[in-house]
């Protein structure tokens, strides 16, 4: 298999894939942060219905983890061992600490704030190296991609090529950050 050498490359790729097998990785990243939020939901109504002692913030857990669970489905058909529960837990971990990266800031803690959320975005990225196979060798034929600047006229917007940085989660960052966008349309 030919080498991916872009995001453009990597783009016409997935709309050209999409054709035989739909898979969206824009409209993935914005179903994990829906799929993140569904998880939000169902702390807070335990907590509510704790705090509350009213057991109808209990009763509409259900719904709201079947929501979470069909929106899971559409970007986790199939896994083996725990992947399901790992996802799972890698989406609740990258919001919870991106939640509280976000009242360091609001606190003026911008160091604090700024370290928060560079692991938020770790974990995120684990969950995609986790599904798109590349933790686990799954899928040898991801490559990583670089973005390249699309003419001389963006140039002020042009993005030198990705340090990866060391290990795997410097790896997995820079495909994310490289491959996963949601604003390519």
């Amino acid at each position: 298999m030919k080498k991916i050498e872009s995001v453009q490359e990597f783009v016409e790729k997935l709309d050209a894939a999409k054709k035989v097998n739909p898979k969206d990785l824009s409209s993935d990243q914005d179903l994990t942060i829906g799929i993140m939020n569904l998880i939000s939901i169902e702390e807070h109504l335990m907590f509510s219905g704790a705090k509350t002692g009213k057991t109808q913030f209990y009763d509409l857990i259900n719904e709201v983890r079947e929501m979470r669970k069909n929106a899971m489905l559409k970007i986790i058909p199939a896994y083996e061992g725990e992947v399901w529960c790992i996802s799972k837990h890698l989406l609740a971990a990258a919001m919870r600490v991106f939640e509280v990266g976000t009242k360091a800031l609001a606190a003026g803690d911008k160091e604090t704030a700024y370290s928060l959320f560079d692991q938020s975005y770790e974990l995120y990225c684990m969950f995609w190296g986790l599904n798109m196979g590349m933790l686990t060798g799954d899928k040898k034929d991801v490559k990583p991609v670089k973005k390249v600047a699309p003419s001389k006229a963006d140039s002020v917007l042009a993005v030198k090529e990705e340090k990866a940085g060391k290990g795997g989660i410097g790896k997995l960052k820079s495909w994310v950050k490289n491959a996963v966008n949601c604003c390519i349309e």
